[in-house]
């Protein structure tokens, strides 16, 4: 049978046709067993209790990570710190979604009720109507005569927000000296170093096509302090190689390539995303967050995206050994502009 004989067939009766279906009605309701046993009431109100309680300890478990966990800039710290306040905030949201479900699910009135279409604005006496309605679910919620659940709602939603807050406040007390991105740890005859291995490049290695993530080769307690992943994410660069035919190079930056090998900051000039996806053809550079591109051949111009400057281009050379060294630090401030900047 074909589906528009199906939809005849359903749109008529003793054979004459239907201008509406019959309304079915609201089916029997089913009382759940915290409707009939007390005693199941009462299991499932302390069910909810403990459910807003975890959201409780969630949300203060973070609040003492974020403000007692020891200052660790090592990546094993930034990690562990992530994962506590992570799992603090996990356990906050998840305690306060999984009690109103189940508050609503076996505490709260599951009646259905059907109310009519009726004008925007409804008169008086359907609006008091309404306001009693409200009174009387909140009265069949149960929450006037269970303390300890009023209890425990009340300070979990009081609470939570502070997870947010608390985060938010500290970070626009934070460090706004925007100048130090005017520098970077790259200083004349510094050797460029594979991110992470920190091995430092020789210029014979690094083939035509291929590009390389680098990092300065900074002394090993730089690499243990505090500072370094900080510095580091100001410093980091792509490098790569090409044919000296298909640089177009400035005449002021002819002298800041060594024999096709170039080395722009990896940090995007949009919003500060590593900019690490290079296409060997067009040799063009990609951020992965906006899809800004960058010419490499081209001074690292602009060709595509939110982005409005280029890339910042690190002088490079080699040393009497055949590394490539930096030439200097960037002649100019690494990644997003900001407010003291023309751009």
């Amino acid at each position: 049978m074909s589906d528009n004989q199906n939809s005849t067939d359903l749109t008529k009766q003793g054979g004459q046709e239907l201008d509406r279906f019959q309304d079915p009605g609201i089916p029997a309701h089913k009382s759940r067993m915290a409707d009939r046993d007390p005693q199941a009431a009462k299991r499932a109100e302390m069910q909810v209790v403990i459910l807003f309680t975890i959201s409780i300890i969630g949300t203060i478990g973070m609040l003492v990570a974020f403000f007692a966990l020891p200052e660790d800039t090592s990546i094993a710290g930034i990690r562990m710190a992530n994962l506590i306040i992570g799992l603090g905030l996990a356990f906050a949201l998840l305690g306060i979604g999984l009690a109103a479900v189940h508050w609503a699910k076996t505490l709260m009135s599951d009646h259905e009720h059907v109310d009519e279409r009726h004008a925007q604005r409804s008169s008086d006496a359907v609006r008091a109507e309404a306001v009693q309605a409200l009174t009387e679910g909140a009265e069949d919620s149960g929450i006037a005569r269970r303390g300890v659940l009023k209890g425990a709602v009340v300070t979990a939603l009081a609470l939570f927000p502070l997870a947010i807050a608390v985060p938010l406040v500290a970070e626009v007390g934070g460090d706004w000296n925007v100048s130090k991105f005017r520098h970077t740890l790259w200083k004349p005859k510094m050797r460029l170093a594979l991110d992470p291995s920190g091995r430092p490049i020789k210029a014979e290695d690094v083939t035509i096509g291929s590009a390389f993530h680098v990092i300065p080769d900074v002394p090993e307690e730089v690499r243990n302090s505090h500072e370094w992943i900080s510095e580091k994410a100001k410093a980091i660069v792509l490098m790569v190689r090409l044919d000296p035919r298909d640089l177009k190079e400035a005449p002021d930056r002819k002298d800041w390539s060594y024999d096709g090998i170039v080395a722009y900051s990896k940090v995007c000039t949009h919003v500060g995303c590593p900019v690490a996806l290079y296409e060997q053809q067009t040799h063009h550079l990609l951020c992965p967050c906006h899809q800004s591109t960058f010419d490499v051949a081209d001074g690292a111009k602009v060709v595509f995206g939110p982005a409005k400057r280029p890339l910042p281009q690190l002088p490079i050379t080699v040393d009497d050994e055949g590394y490539l060294v930096a030439q200097s630090d960037f002649h100019e401030p690494v990644g997003p502009s900001y407010w003291e900047r023309l751009k």
